[in-house]
């Protein structure tokens, strides 16, 4: 046998498809995650509300941030706690919960982002 590549084991979970070793262990390119990349944009942050699919509650959609990982994280954080509800970031996205967009655009105004109102 040329290739001792294991099929199956229920004694090592997860194994990488490159080296054979548990993932946790794993050292090669592959299995590593890759770093998030902040999305391109023209550089205006847009501040709107939705209720789209979520039964007629509105949210507050923040979009075109140029930030990625745990930095859109820390600023979703930010917002909602200046808010004072909760949220989330999905895809790029922050959302939070109910209509602030005056405070919204203000508070990113303060941090230095180009802002603007999207929506009615």
């Amino acid at each position: 046998m040329s290739g001792h590549r294991l099929v199956y084991s229920t004694g090592q979970g997860r194994l990488c498809p490159e080296c054979a070793r548990p993932v946790a262990e794993c050292r090669c390119k592959r299995s590593k995650p890759a770093q998030p990349v902040a999305p391109k944009g023209d550089g205006i942050v847009r501040v709107g509300r939705e209720t789209k699919g979520r039964k007629g509650k509105g949210v507050t959609v923040v979009t075109g941030i140029p930030l990625a990982g745990p930095a859109l994280e820390a600023l979703a954080t930010r917002l909602k706690k200046r808010c004072g509800s909760g949220g989330t970031v999905d895809g790029g996205v922050i959302e939070i919960q109910g209509d602030h967009r005056d405070l919204l655009v203000e508070e990113l105004g303060r941090l230095g982002y180009t802002v603007k109102r999207s929506g009615g």
